[in-house]
């Protein structure tokens, strides 16, 4: 049971980091965009 438990906080954990990091990207992303369209004018 303890084994169990034990995996799925880990493959909870790592979708959990999975997905901080895709949006730290994306909002990376879209300032990058917002930087460059400020440059643009």
């Amino acid at each position: 049971m303890v084994r169990k438990l034990f995996l799925l906080f880990a493959v909870t954990s790592s979708f959990a980091l999975g997905a901080c990091n895709t949006v730290k990207g994306a909002g990376e992303d879209i300032k990058s965009v917002g930087e460059a369209g400020d440059r643009a004018t």
